[in-house]
Order: structure tokens, then C-alpha cells, then sequence
């Protein structure tokens, strides 16, 4: 272990017991650290990885917990080899959220007793979080407190709110202006019976406005709220991020700005006679701080999350060029990654991220990565969010095996995602008949058919079939929403058996999911295969009612090389050469030379 990682253990250690001091010395029991601010983002700004400081975990997805003897992490599989080896040495026990084990909720009712207190911090908690602790609570003499920041005491060196100007979506990319995406939501509040809509969700604002910003890592978004009755729209923001062409496009929408920090203001000025319509899970406690006894709630889906999700014909269209351009940078970087693995050159898992970055940057219209990429050889493979680091990552070599590439790009015309294994020296019978029953299961889900309405959840057996009959399976969803150069997980569908079955998740004509069954051996390799698709209608609706498929948008050969055919049946070679047909006609005129040579070869039948 390196100097530095036992500094960085020793720094958790003393944070560890600076909270617990603080918790003591303000005759607290319990602090909650989620992962979160107060947008409720996947991705956070620095200023808001309150966790990640705590503990040194670096997952995407944790809650932490302090008590005066005790300090747990809880997190789902994805995370469990990545934490213990995070969490080591620091203290801090990890707690794997798994069915029958109890999570931080459950453990803090079972250990705290009548007269104790458990604080987080209410600007980073949602109401529903909040509701699931009250409910939690309720039989014992427990308080919750929401307003105080104790953190604050302790992270003396905080770093500062990101700054960034917001710009335009490009008008090109635009299909739909922002004041009549304004009079939709104004539809979706008069159908739910509200005099006021809040929306605190990134992605919401940015779609809804047709602006972008760079505010959070890998999504085009930026800090802000919005405030909308019949007759007002207001955007909450650093107005210093504001141009003056923004600002008077806003205002020819429709759209007031004022400034980030007056949202709790505003909402203060709600009167029992308003009845405000919000998303439990979007918005923060401390963002209603303010607001009045007796204002009433109307808790839902915010209508935008249902509407951004359904691409029009002409997104559609955009995000198809958008993958075709992707597809032209991964021809270019795999034919050159291939021809210096030939040539004897180390590469490692660090020069594959850095490679990609560097043929998407050369594509029209190209923003940024829309994730950090996953490039995992072998065991790292196995660790389905794993991420190479200059401190930590593995070169490709050694006795051989398989590489695990999941990665994409924001676009202005669209946001990738793409997933592909490829064999890194001698590969054996059994890489390929893991690897052949994920595609099984990839083949199983590109070709479904399913009625037009159907929650999401309740299609993610189709996919899992193949593996399941080989009685094997993958710990993470099979498929998330994807954004317009927006979120690369949007919702609300969702391809898990593990999602609640709500009518939000109904999967509807436009919607863009991905495809990316898996299997992971841990200590040993991993397999994903992920295509995005559209939700597109069946030609003609049958007595039965509309029925969907999905149309691949992604194009990038699936490496036959690792196929063992005698596992795959008639039908599902022939969907494979068919895509890989369509494949080679996308991308055959976008490029030349070695990718040209390249993908002729990766996309011949089978």
C-alpha cells in the first residue's frame, strides 16, 4: 500500500472521530451521510460529496452512518469489493444492502433507544427519504433533525459551488421551444389540480429551459430551481451564469430568473390556498424550509420526467446520427487499439479511457465523456462500476483474458452508452460460454415484442431467461433510461425486477432504454453487452391492443471471436448477422483505412 493511501486512511480515521465528537459535544446520537444534494443528482459537484470525504468510498451510491462507537457504509452489490477495499483500514464497516439484511434505516431503529436523536442534513434529503425515517421511527421516542449541517464544523476546507456559464442547446438539436414545453407542464398541473409546480431535478430544468451547463461531472446540467403557477415561470440560479442573450431568450419564453439561494424565499410566499405539486424523490427537505403551515402537496411524477423521456421523431433522428458518429470513433479505436496490442505495445486500462476520449473528441458536436469509462481487464471485469485510477489500474497482459469497455459521450445531437468485452490474448471455452449466454440474453431482450403501456420491470425476465436456465445472473439492472444530450440514466422506465411496478414506468412509443445483460466472476472476469434501443410500434396494432419493439440505435460490431456458436440457435445467429449488416452500412462511408478494414472484418456472418 502506498504512502498515500495510508495518509488517506488516517485522514478518514481523524474525520471519523472529529464527527463523532461533534455528534457527542451537540447530544446527537446519529448522522445519516447520503449521497446527494439538493437536486437529488446521480452525479454531485464536489461541494456536495459530503460521503465521499467522510469515508473515502467512491462509489456512485453509499449512505454512511455515524454513531458514537460506530461508523458503517451501506451499499448494493455493484460496490462490495470496491468498499472493502475503500473501507479497509479505515474503520468504517461495510454494510451490504441485500435481500433480508437491514438497511441504514432498519439498523438505526434496531439499535437506537427511546430519547436518542439522528440528524442529516435536510438540504441533501428527500421528502420521501425523510418519510421512510419518520415511518421508521414513529413507535420510539427517536428525533429526527433536519437543520442542522454538522458536517460543516468538520469539513473546514469545503469546496466552493461550480461557476460555469450556462449556454444553449443548439437550435439544430431543438425540436421543441421552451415556453411550449412550459404550456405542457402547465397541462400536466391543471390535470393534477396544483397552483404551483417545483421542479429541483437537474435534468428536468435543463430540458425544459434548452439550456445546458457543466455544473456536475458527465451531465450537461446546472444548479438551479424552478417555481411554476398559471401565469409565472421562475428560474432559481447563479444569475452570473447567465449571458445576457440567455437571459433575454429566457424571458421571451416566458422564464423570470432570480437568483439560486431565493428558492426557500419564494416558496415562503405560498399561501394555505396554493397547492404545490412536487416529486417526493426530487426535492429536498431544507429546499421547503420556509413554507407556510397548511400550504398544501400534491406528491407525484413531475410531468416533465414523463415527457423529456419520450423522444420526438426528430430527436430520434438526431440521436441516430449521434450514434453513427460514435460508432465511426469506436471503429477508429479499435482497429488502432488492436493493431498496437499486435505490435507488442503495454497498454493499459488507463490508455483505453484515454483513447476513446480522444477519437470521440474529433466527432461533430462532441461535448464530453457522459460517464467515467469502465475499463476493467480480468478481475476488475468483475466489478461492474469499477473504475482504473492512476493509483489503482491493471495493464493488459499476462496470461490473457477479457476486457470489459463500458463507455460513452455527450453529444449535442445525443448521449452514447455502450458497453463491449473484447479478448486480450489467449481466451478459453469457458470466456466464450459466459460471453455467448450473455448475447443469448442480449438477443433475448432486442428481439421482444410487449404491449405499448407495460411497466418496464415486467419485461426484464426476457432478458435474463437465457442465463437464468444456465441458473446464473447479474446483480444490476438490465436496462435505464437514456437523455436527450441529457442524463445517462433517465427515467422513469427502468428494466429491473427490482423497480416498483408504477404506472410511471409504463414503457411508451420514443422512450430510449438500454440493453446491457451481464455476468460477473468475481476474481476473475465480467461480460456486458449494451446496446440503447427505441421504443418504436409494431407496424399495425393487433386485436390485442399497440404493441412495441426495439430498434438498435447503437452501432458497433459485437466481437464474433468470443462466440461459441453451437450455444446460439438459428433464429438468434441471424439477428446477429442482421445487425451486424446494419452495422457495416451505418458506418462504411464515415470512415476509411484500418477502421474501414477493421469493422469489414469484425461485421462478417456467422
Amino acid at each position: 500500500m502506498s504512502t498515500q493511501a495510508l495518509t488517506s486512511k488516517a485522514s478518514i480515521q481523524q474525520r471519523i472521530s472529529e464527527v463523532q465528537a461533534t455528534l457527542k459535544a451537540q447530544d446527537l446520537s446519529a448522522l445519516i451521510v447520503p449521497t446527494a444534494d439538493p437536486h437529488l443528482s446521480e452525479y454531485l459537484p464536489e461541494y456536495w460529496q459530503a460521503r465521499v470525504w467522510l469515508s473515502g468510498f467512491t462509489g456512485s451510491s453509499g449512505t454512511l452512518v455515524v454513531t458514537a462507537d460506530f461508523a458503517g457504509l451501506w451499499t448494493d452489490s455493484r460496490y462490495w469489493v470496491h468498499a472493502a477495499s475503500e473501507l479497509a483500514d479505515t474503520g468504517i464497516e461495510l454494510k451490504k444492502l441485500a435481500l433480508g439484511e437491514p438497511n441504514h434505516v432498519e439498523w438505526l431503529a434496531d439499535q437506537l433507544q427511546d430519547g436518542d436523536s439522528v440528524t442529516v442534513d435536510g438540504s441533501v434529503l428527500s421528502i420521501s427519504e425523510q418519510d421512510k425515517l419518520l415511518d421508521a421511527f414513529a413507535g420510539q421516542d427517536i428525533t429526527l433533525i433536519t437543520d442542522r449541517d454538522v458536517l460543516s464544523q468538520v469539513w473546514t476546507d469545503r469546496p466552493t459551488l461550480p461557476t460555469a456559464q450556462l449556454y444553449q442547446h443548439e437550435a439544430p438539436f431543438v425540436s421543441q421551444s421552451a415556453a411550449s414545453k412550459i404550456a405542457a407542464i402547465r397541462a400536466g398541473m391543471t390535470d393534477a389540480g396544483a397552483t404551483h409546480h417545483l421542479l429541483s431535478s437537474l435534468d428536468d430544468i435543463a430540458w425544459l429551459t434548452n439550456l445546458r451547463g457543466s455544473d456536475v461531472d458527465y451531465n450537461p446540467v446546472f444548479l438551479s430551481h424552478m417555481l411554476i403557477s398559471a401565469d409565472k415561470a421562475t428560474l432559481f440560479v447563479d444569475t452570473h451564469k447567465v449571458s445576457s442573450d440567455i437571459e433575454h431568450s429566457l424571458k421571451e419564453s416566458g422564464i423570470a430568473l432570480a437568483d439560486y439561494k431565493d428558492i426557500k424565499d419564494a416558496l415562503g410566499q405560498l399561501t394555505p390556498d396554493d397547492l404545490l405539486l412536487l416529486d417526493p424523490s426530487k426535492v429536498a427537505v431544507g429546499t421547503l424550509s420556509k413554507i407556510v403551515d397548511n400550504v398544501g402537496f400534491i406528491e407525484q411524477i413531475a410531468p416533465s420526467t414523463m415527457l423529456k423521456s419520450i423522444k420526438s421523431e426528430a430527436d430520434i433522428e438526431h440521436i441516430r446520427e449521434a450514434m453513427r458518429q460514435d460508432g465511426a470513433a469506436l471503429c477508429t479505436f479499435f482497429s488502432d487499439f488492436e493493431a498496437r496490442l499486435d505490435k507488442g505495445e503495454r497498454l493499459s486500462e488507463l490508455d483505453v479511457d484515454r483513447m476513446l476520449i480522444e477519437v470521440r473528441s474529433q466527432q461533430p458536436n462532441y461535448v464530453s465523456p457522459s460517464f467515467p469509462t469502465i475499463a476493467g481487464f480480468n478481475e476488475n471485469g468483475a466489478l461492474p462500476h469499477y473504475r482504473a485510477t492512476p493509483e489503482s489500474f491493471s495493464y493488459l497482459e499476462g496470461e490473457g483474458g477479457l476486457l470489459l469497455i463500458d463507455s460513452g459521450a455527450q453529444y449535442q445531437n445525443g448521449t452514447t452508452d455502450i458497453t463491449r468485452v473484447v479478448g486480450i490474448g489467449a481466451v478459453t471455452s469457458a470466456h466464450k460460454r459466459d460471453f455467448t449466454l450473455v448475447l443469448k440474453s442480449h438477443i433475448a431482450l432486442a428481439r421482444a415484442k410487449f404491449p405499448e403501456g407495460i411497466s418496464s420491470p415486467a419485461i426484464d425476465a426476457i432478458c435474463r431467461a437465457p442465463l437464468w436456465q444456465a441458473q446464473m445472473d447479474y446483480g444490476h439492472g438490465t436496462g435505464h433510461g437514456v437523455g436527450y444530450f441529457l442524463n445517462v440514466h433517465e427515467g422513469p422506465q427502468g428494466i429491473s425486477y427490482n423497480a416498483s411496478n408504477t404506472k410511471e414506468r409504463a414503457m411508451r412509443t420514443g422512450m430510449i432504454t438500454s440493453n446491457e445483460p451481464g455476468l460477473y466472476r468475481e476474481g476473475k472476469w465480467g461480460i456486458r453487452i449494451e446496446n440503447l434501443v427505441v421504443n418504436m410500434p409494431v407496424s399495425e396494432p393487433s386485436e390485442f391492443g399497440q404493441f412495441l419493439q426495439f430498434e438498435t440505435v447503437t452501432y458497433c460490431p459485437i466481437d464474433t471471436r468470443l462466440i461459441d456458436e453451437s450455444l446460439l440457435d438459428r433464429v438468434e445467429i441471424d439477428w446477429l448477422n442482421d445487425y451486424h449488416s446494419q452495422v457495416y452500412n451505418e458506418l462504411q462511408d464515415r470512415i476509411e483505412g484500418a477502421a474501414l478494414e477493421w469493422l469489414t472484418q469484425r461485421t462478417q456472418a456467422i
